[in-house]
């Protein structure tokens, strides 16, 4: 009998969701649980629209909707962190992490409301299976939220709305469903965020290293909506068109997000990042090392293009030469979280917007690097990169950094997290740069007994988990903030459970995985 993929993937989900509620009950997670089982009968909605060509926007071919999986990602984590808080006393953040758990449930309902909206015949059953789900988390929200607070999802669903169709539109082929929920919905959430503290800087308080993201993502967000329209209408490959691009970066990175994230800081922000770099010679030493490895990636990169100009037929790089960049991008975040958490979070923020910048450059073909940035990125395409940008790296960085960025360090005392919580900031490293990448090697060269419905191989996973368990207890030596007492069967566990859903999910899974495997450590 053939096994469906996709329907693995939910039972993974499922237990993951399982776990969570096995530790922590309250008022959402019964919500929670209606969610999951309407994301279930919706995402055969989507499927089947995504299969006939009636999903009214291109979204990425080759992959299911992955509905199911992305629906449970923002709930879920508003839900651990709310623990966390609350055992912590901090109700500022409890509250805080309340409107996170249901602005993802309206959020992933919104979804499935459309599905539902343009599937003809309309489906009954699940109709009312979404209606009694819907029914739940508004009297849910009615019972949980202040009239603020209400104001605040409802905020958030108006951005994701627009949101969403301005990203669709100009991006086909680039997201599937899912994608779009967990990226366009992250990115809304952000937003607002970052509009309301502007709105009430009297009130901003915290470390200023945290605003360095929501500025950046907001400013990456208006530089390339602005520019996705404005070349609608003109030829972006010009002197004059790549000039006018430059000068339009230069004059919102130094004439609107600089005075607008030195309002959140207090000083100015180059002042503030000098002293902030050159705190003590550990941190000059951790941006040498990080310089060197950046150096490295780029002369592999130089190197596999030679090899495609030299090579007598078209030469593409392999899965393993792609998992170089894996094994970089480990080398340089565990020194980081080893030695200076703040220093990592600060750099890969600012790689991010390093990233994105290029993207912007190679996909309008900006000169003078326009063209030779698609000539060398080109080379290292794969299926999920179909549309017509290029996210791979971006992907992988978000991977590594989100359990960074997404740590409750106020929540924690000492910026510690006991048991299986001090691995949380690694959930990254080990999910991506360890897992994924294991499996993928392991798997393509040496993997011959596949699991059933899929290309992935048991020994691709079963080297993921043991590879894992390993870098588990290389942390353990050299990270002394680490203390898991008996936690040990728990991390095998999640760590395992997050494996199978790498051979099972046709999500991107360096975006996945890491927020899967972040919940399940932060219990």
């Amino acid at each position: 009998m053939q096994i469906n993929p996709v329907f693995v993937e939910s039972t993974v989900v499922l237990a993951v969701v399982l776990c969570v509620h096995m530790v922590i009950w309250n008022q959402h997670s019964w919500c929670i649980i209606a969610l999951f089982i309407q994301a279930f009968y919706v995402q055969h909605k989507w499927d089947r629209l995504l299969r006939s060509g009636g999903a009214v926007f291109q979204f990425r071919p080759a992959a299911n909707s992955g509905i199911v999986p992305a629906s449970m990602v923002m709930p879920l984590l508003g839900l651990v962190l709310r623990e966390r808080c609350s055992a912590s006393g901090n109700v500022y953040l409890e509250r805080f992490t309340m409107v996170v758990t249901v602005t993802g449930m309206m959020l992933a309902l919104f979804l499935s409301l459309i599905a539902l909206g343009i599937t003809r015949p309309v489906p009954t059953n699940t109709c009312v299976i979404a209606g009694m789900a819907g029914s739940a988390i508004l009297y849910m929200t009615k019972q949980t939220l202040t009239v603020s607070e209400v104001i605040e999802v409802l905020e958030v669903l108006l951005i994701f709305v627009y949101l969403s169709l301005i990203v669709l539109y100009l991006l086909p082929r680039c997201f599937t469903p899912g994608e779009a929920l967990l990226i366009v919905g992250g990115i809304s959430f952000i937003v607002n965020q970052l509009i309301k503290r502007s709105l009430s800087l009297s009130e901003v308080k915290g470390d200023p290293v945290n605003y360095f993201l929501p500025v950046v993502v907001v400013g990456s967000l208006l530089l390339g909506v602005f520019f996705a329209l404005l070349f609608c209408f003109m030829e972006s490959e010009t002197w004059v068109s790549s000039l006018f691009f430059h000068m339009m970066t230069a004059v919102l990175g130094l004439g609107i997000l600089m005075p607008w994230l030195a309002l959140f800081i207090g000083r100015h922000p180059i002042m503030w990042l000098l002293d902030f770099v050159t705190l003590n010679e550990r941190r000059l030493c951790l941006l040498g090392y990080w310089v060197f490895l950046a150096s490295v990636a780029t002369c592999v990169v130089l190197h596999q293009n030679y090899q495609r100009q030299s090579g007598s037929k078209k030469h593409q790089a392999s899965t393993v030469v792609r998992k170089y960049f894996h094994l970089i991008v480990v080398a340089t975040y565990v020194p980081g979280m080893v030695y200076d958490r703040q220093l990592l979070h600060v750099a890969s923020v600012g790689c991010l917007a390093v990233f994105l910048l290029l993207e912007y450059v190679r996909y309008f073909r900006i000169r003078p690097m326009g063209q030779l940035l698609r000539q060398l990125l080109t080379l290292f395409l794969d299926e999920r990169d179909s549309g017509p940008l290029i996210l791979t790296h971006i992907y992988l960085l978000l991977g590594m950094s989100l359990p960074i960025w997404l740590f409750p360090g106020p929540c924690a005392p000492k910026g510690i997290l006991p048991g299986a919580g001090g691995l949380v900031p690694y959930a990254g490293v080990l999910a991506v740069g360890v897992g994924d990448t294991m499996a993928s090697v392991f798997g393509s060269t040496m993997g011959e007994i596949p699991w059933p419905g899929t290309k992935k191989t048991m020994e691709g996973t079963a080297t993921s988990v043991f590879a894992q368990i390993i870098a588990v207890a290389m942390f353990l030596i050299f990270d002394g903030s680490i203390n898991l007492n008996s936690t040990y069967s728990w991390i095998v566990g999640s760590i395992t459970l997050v494996a199978m859903l790498e051979a099972y999910t046709s999500q991107i899974d360096n975006l996945l995985l890491p927020l899967y495997l972040f919940i399940l450590l932060l219990l």
